[in-house]
C-alpha cells in the first residue's frame, strides 16, 4: 500500500514538495460493513487548496492533517466486501477517498457506479458525470436564470478547466445564444472554439481583456460563470447588463491569498454590481443534492449523444499526484485533472 501524506499547509503557492509518498499497511481483515478497494482514479481540484490551511474557511470541508493521508474524489474497484450493497468487482466512488493505492473503507461512504452510463469511461464520474458536471449544470440552472430564446450572452472564466469547459457547453444547451470563454493560452482558446462550441475565446494573457469583451459581447453580458475572481472578473462585471447574473463557482486567482470567500469586490466594481442589480450569490452544489440523480442522468445522456464534449488531463501514478495538483493550480490542465492510480 502506498499513500500520499500532506506535510505542509499554509498560505502561499502549493508545490509538489508539500506532499510526501509513504509506504504503510492496512488491516488484514475486512470487518462487517466494510469493503477493501483498489484505487483506479483520483481527482485533484482547486477547492483542495483551502484544505491546506488549518482554517478552510468552510464548514463543510475539513483541513488535511499533517502526516495523514490526504483525501478527495476517487474511484475504485471492490476487491473484498462485507457490506450488503457491494460485491467483488463493483466500481465505487466517494468524495472522501484516501490518496492510497488500496484502502479499507466503510461501505456507507461509497456509491456504486454504472459504467454503461458513460460508455465505460469511469473517470468521467469524477468530472463531467460527477460533482464537476453537477456544479456546472446546477449552477447555471439555479443561479444563471438562462432562458431559451432570450438571446442571452454568457461569459465563462477559467473556461478550459474542468468546470468551465462544461459550463460553456451547458449554457448553450440550456439556451444561451452566445458563449464566450476566457482562458490562459492560445491552445486552450482554440480548443474551446473548435471542439466545445464556444463562439469565441479570449487569451487573458494577451491584449486587453476589457476591450476584447466589448468587441465579442456587443450586447453586453447577461450571465457570467465565474471560476477565477480577481481582475478578470472585474473586467467582466464592467460589461454586464442590468439584472444580469453571476454564477459564483470559484475564485482560483484568490485561493493562495488569506482573504475571505467569496472575496469582496473592489468598491468601484461593487458599485456597478449594485447599481445594475447584478446577482452575485455564493453557490454550493452540495445544497442541491436532491437534484443529483436526475442531473447526472442528464449529463450522461448529453455525453453519450456527443452534445457534451469532455476533456481530461491524465497523470499516471500516485507518486505524481502532488505535481498534478501543482500543475492544475497553475492552469496546466485542459478539462478535468485526473490521476490514474491503477488500471
Amino acid at each position: 500500500l502506498f499513500n500520499f501524506k500532506i506535510i505542509l499547509g499554509k498560505n502561499g503557492v502549493p508545490v509538489a514538495e508539500n506532499f510526501q509518498l509513504q509506504q504503510s499497511t492496512i488491516p488484514d481483515t475486512v470487518q462487517d460493513g466494510q469493503v477493501r478497494v483498489r484505487t483506479l482514479y483520483l481527482s485533484v481540484d482547486p477547492y483542495m487548496r483551502c484544505r491546506m490551511n488549518e482554517d478552510t474557511g468552510s464548514d463543510y470541508l475539513l483541513p488535511w492533517q499533517l502526516s495523514e493521508a490526504a483525501d478527495g474524489g476517487g474511484i475504485g474497484v471492490v476487491e473484498e466486501s462485507k457490506h450488503n450493497n457491494f460485491a467483488k468487482g463493483d466500481f465505487v466512488t466517494s468524495f472522501k477517498w484516501p490518496w492510497q493505492t488500496v484502502a479499507v473503507l466503510d461501505g456507507s461512504s461509497l456509491q456504486k457506479l454504472v459504467p454503461q452510463l458513460v460508455d465505460g469511461r469511469l473517470s468521467f464520474f469524477l468530472g463531467a458525470a460527477g460533482l464537476t458536471g453537477l456544479t456546472a449544470l446546477l449552477g447555471i440552472k439555479e443561479k444563471g436564470h438562462v432562458s431559451a430564446g432570450a438571446n442571452q450572452t454568457m461569459v465563462v472564466s477559467g473556461a478550459a478547466g474542468a468546470c468551465g469547459s462544461l459550463a460553456g457547453q451547458i449554457g448553450r444547451l440550456e439556451g444561451c445564444s452566445r458563449v464566450v470563454g476566457i482562458a490562459g493560452t492560445d491552445e486552450k482558446c482554440s480548443i474551446l472554439v473548435s471542439e466545445m462550441g464556444f463562439d469565441a475565446a479570449i487569451n487573458y494573457k494577451k491584449g486587453n481583456v476589457a476591450e476584447q469583451l466589448r468587441e465579442l459581447c456587443p450586447g453586453g453580458v447577461d450571465v457570467y460563470f465565474d471560476n477565477v475572481g480577481g481582475d478578470i472578473s472585474d473586467a467582466v462585471i464592467n460589461q454586464m447588463n442590468r439584472n444580469s447574473h453571476i454564477i459564483l463557482c470559484g475564485q482560483i486567482s484568490q485561493y493562495n491569498k488569506d482573504v475571505p470567500y467569496p472575496p469582496p469586490l473592489p468598491p468601484e466594481v461593487e458599485k456597478i454590481q449594485k447599481e445594475r442589480n447584478i446577482t452575485r450569490e455564493r453557490f454550493l452544489v452540495l445544497n442541491y443534492m436532491d437534484k443529483q440523480e436526475a442531473s447526472v442522468l442528464q449529463l450522461c445522456q448529453w455525453i453519450r449523444e456527443g452534445k457534451l464534449k469532455v476533456r481530461e488531463t491524465v497523470v499516471e501514478g500516485l507518486e505524481n499526484i502532488g505535481a498534478a495538483f501543482q500543475s492544475m493550480m497553475n492552469g496546466g490542465n485542459i478539462g478535468k485533472q485526473i490521476v490514474s492510480v491503477s488500471s
